[in-house]
């Protein structure tokens, strides 16, 4: 296991913690993106406007509240949405959280 980090297992899941993490607009944007690209991401793939040890806080609290898993690959950090877990232990949350992100104009976006 080595570099990878700890993650909650899917009993763990805290409906208050994942809804705290998602509170912000930072760590729901990269939720979202990891959504969209249908693919796991390098924490230096996405577009976000922090720096990256703030980028590094956002990602360590998703992870913590089991919204996404990360691990590596050679030196990049990837992340990947536990959107299959997610879905069976709070049906719906992930949908609404996306279509919800798609309704906020742009400019509106933080």
């Amino acid at each position: 296991m080595g570099r990878t980090p700890p993650h909650p297992d899917p009993s763990q899941f805290d409906l208050q913690r994942v809804l705290e993490a998602l509170v912000d607009p930072v760590r729901r944007s990269i939720v979202t993106q990891l959504d969209a690209s249908g693919e796991d991401v390098a924490c230096g793939g996405f577009d976000l406007p922090v720096s990256k040890s703030t980028a590094t806080h956002h990602f360590t609290v998703l992870r913590e509240a089991g919204l996404i898993r990360q691990y590596y690959v050679g030196t990049s950090r990837m992340n990947a949405l536990r959107r299959a877990e997610l879905d069976d232990v709070f049906p719906g949350l992930l949908d609404a959280l996306v279509r919800a992100g798609r309704a906020v104009p742009d400019e509106a976006r933080t």
